[in-house]
């Protein structure tokens, strides 16, 4: 007899087949541009491996990579969600086949959160695209600083540690099903949904280990939708993208079958200071851009008769 979970199962490797055509329809594209370098790099390689490999483990992948874009200048800045969300969505799907079938989670529940995320990353991604340079830049600044405030939560011991209960139903389901909705749809611009999606089911009274099926599950049908939106627009890093997919799945198997655990505590703090650092770096960048372009548009006073 099947259940919900197998019918996902079957789903998501169909959105698999369907994202890897767009990934390789985009890159045979690419190949007629001239101007368009496609080959990762190895440093683009390792970039994958690394963030994948503590995403795995529950640090997350989208506020350390993006703080390593910004660092390095590997990516132009309006690039980065739409590198993010294509690039990460082969190691976020391998993550889901591993710990979706290990967790046990009402299937129910697991399904309207799932859809709930699809939704809000598809209207989200419609909008980001859009966005200029500057309003990226803020955007992602403050869903950085955001994250860096849940993770010191985190490290502080000061978030909800849950319930028991592996479902929802009612008024939480509910609230959940919003929440899951406004996750999905700011991972758009670069924040992931790992640490709040984690915080939301534990403040509904779920066992937190309910929410490793829930986020991963989530992410792994939201991102192929939103990449493909991404790739239509042409707003990501084609380069940067197959580096971070190529490295990342190697990452996320040695986490999750090779490492398991590791001591993380004074990694989340690094990882916190650096994310506040770029964060800051960001909207200050943003301010800068308001600043040059408010001079732009003022003429030259008169030169006075004489």
């Amino acid at each position: 007899m099947y259940d919900a979970k197998d019918v996902l199962f079957v789903l998501l490797a169909i959105v698999t087949v369907l994202y890897l055509w767009v990934v390789f329809r985009a890159t045979r594209r690419a190949r007629g541009e001239a101007d368009v370098p496609i080959r990762p790099t190895p440093l683009q390689g390792s970039v994958g491996f690394v963030t994948a490999f503590f995403d795995t483990l529950g640090i997350g992948s989208f506020a350390t990579t993006t703080t390593i874009f910004k660092l390095k200048k590997m990516v132009d800045v309006r690039e980065i969600p739409g590198t993010l969300n294509v690039g990460h969505t082969l190691p976020t799907i391998t993550e889901a086949f591993i710990y979706t079938r290990i967790v046990p989670v009402d299937s129910r529940t697991l399904v309207l959160m799932i859809v709930a995320s699809v939704v809000g990353a598809w209207l989200g991604a419609g909008v980001v695209t859009q966005w200029p340079r500057r309003k990226i830049q803020l955007g992602m600044g403050l869903a950085l600083l955001g994250a860096a405030v849940l993770m010191l939560m985190s490290q502080l011991q000061w978030l909800p540690v849950g319930g028991n209960t592996l479902a929802l139903s009612g008024t939480r389901l509910a609230v959940g099903l919003i929440g899951n909705f406004a996750l999905g749809a700011l991972m758009m611009l670069g924040i992931g949904l790992y640490a709040p999606c984690m915080i939301l089911v534990s403040l509904l009274g779920m066992n937190p280990i309910a929410a490793f099926p829930i986020m991963m599950g989530s992410c792994a049908f939201l991102m192929p939708v939103s990449s493909a939106k991404f790739i239509r627009e042409k707003s990501f890093n084609l380069q940067a993208t197959l580096g971070l997919a190529i490295g990342a799945v190697p990452g996320v198997l040695v986490a999750a079958f090779i490492v398991k655990t590791l001591p993380l505590a004074a990694v989340r703090w690094l990882v916190v200071i650096v994310v506040v650092y770029t964060g800051l770096n960001m909207l200050l960048t943003a301010r800068e851009r308001r600043a040059a372009g408010q001079a732009a548009v003022v003429p030259p006073s008169a030169t006075p008769l004489a």
